[in-house]
């Protein structure tokens, strides 16, 4: 492998990395050669997870946290640091939707939304600033989405959150450029996973759209999103800060 895309020596930590896109991202880090913490709610699924990258010969441990908490946000950055020695990567993964019209939606359900998308990526990265200081800089991957970009009736808080993540990448980019910090957001579009199982289930349709607008002809897998990981993680993409990067089968370039 190209020293360019050796993460050897390196640590990441992962946000909601014990399943989807997460666990995709988390699987092409540790491929590389990263130390990964996987930081998640659940401690039965932080735990499969860190057991199916322990038999791929990954070095892996988990952390139980919810980062909608400041404190917890500290204190998971510190345990990357009591772990693995240092911290080079953060992805900040963890996100949830509600489907609803707009009119529908109770202050506390768009509260959760944003939070747990947008809020806890800004909690982290500052939490996680000072030790990519201290590591000589890092890269921090926030993941948006397709509504980073597009409108959905049902999606109002979730599209909001999304959009927010695109912005906040930038300013931290700006922010940090100085650090040797770069800050990037992926846009996946629409893959296969828990929460759009779910969405195809509570929208008629939505499968058949999917398939007749994206140019790939497919859902995308989680395992897509293991090489944009490494790319913007290691030192091949140094000038790449600030970049939201559509990774949807092209659905984004089709109208």
């Amino acid at each position: 492998m190209s020293k360019a895309f050796d993460l050897s020596g390196r640590v990441a930590i992962v946000t909601g990395g014990n399943g989807g896109i997460g666990l995709g991202m988390a699987t092409g880090l540790a491929h590389a050669g990263a130390s990964v913490l996987i930081a998640g709610r659940n401690a039965g699924k932080n735990a499969a997870a860190v057991k199916a990258l322990h038999k791929q010969g990954a070095k892996a441990a988990a952390f139980e946290a919810d980062v909608t908490v400041q404190a917890e946000c500290v204190a998971l950055i510190a345990a990357a640091s009591r772990q693995f020695g240092r911290l080079d990567i953060l992805v900040n993964n963890a996100g949830i939707n509600i489907r609803k019209q707009p009119q529908d939606y109770t202050l506390d359900e768009w509260k959760t939304v944003l939070d747990t998308n947008l809020t806890s990526a800004f909690l982290c990265s500052q939490a996680a600033y000072p030790a990519l200081q201290k590591a000589g800089g890092g890269k921090i991957i926030n993941i948006g989405s397709m509504l980073s970009i597009f409108g959905a009736a049902f999606a109002g808080p979730y599209g909001a959150s999304k959009g927010g993540i695109v912005q906040l990448s930038k300013s931290l980019a700006c922010a940090w450029a100085k650090d040797n910090i770069q800050v990037n957001a992926v846009l996946p579009g629409w893959i296969d996973t828990e929460l759009t199982r779910r969405a195809r289930e509570d929208v008629a349709g939505l499968h058949e759209r999917v398939l007749a607008r994206t140019p790939a002809a497919r859902w995308g897998d989680p395992a897509d999103f293991a090489g944009i990981a490494v790319f913007l993680a290691c030192s091949a993409s140094d000038y790449v800060t600030g970049a939201a990067i559509p990774v949807d089968g092209g659905y984004s370039t089709q109208v």
